[in-house]
């Protein structure tokens, strides 16, 4: 099975090393992830255009790095779950929230424990929800 390379801005497709750049600016690093999908310039520079939505929404950090760390676990993502587990204590998550959260558990806290069940429910039920399950993450 062929691999996809880890870019590195020396070694990005032209193409791509804006949107590189881009990232390591926002992390402070280029993540493997991100050095992957610059073998595709549109790849990397639609993952800086989610990016952008996912934080331009009213979701605080943490409570993005829950969804974003529940959705790598649940997706069983190991590149992800390395990011979002970094960024995620970046963002102040408490570290046994993190390990909870990769040990397919939900954090102790109660909106962020919400967060994690929904996320991980909806990848697990491909978002088809019930009731119960609606009602228990808008109580939270």
């Amino acid at each position: 099975m062929e691999r996809f390379p880890v870019h590195t801005l020396n070694s990005a497709p032209e193409a791509s090393k804006s949107a590189l750049r881009d990232v390591q600016a926002r992390f402070g690093m280029i993540p493997n992830l991100a050095g992957a999908m610059a073998t595709s310039p549109v790849l990397i520079q639609s993952f800086i255009g989610i990016f952008d939505k996912v934080h331009g929404g009213s979701f605080s950090e943490p409570q993005i790095q829950t969804v974003l760390l529940t959705d790598a676990v649940t997706n069983a993502c190991t590149w992800a779950v390395a990011l979002h587990t970094a960024l995620g204590l970046q963002a102040g998550l408490d570290p046994a929230d993190v390990d909870a959260i990769r040990a397919g558990r939900s954090p102790s806290d109660k909106k962020l424990g919400a967060l994690s069940t929904l996320a991980r429910t909806l990848i697990e039920k491909r978002g088809r929800l019930d009731d119960q399950e609606i009602e228990r993450f808008l109580a939270a």
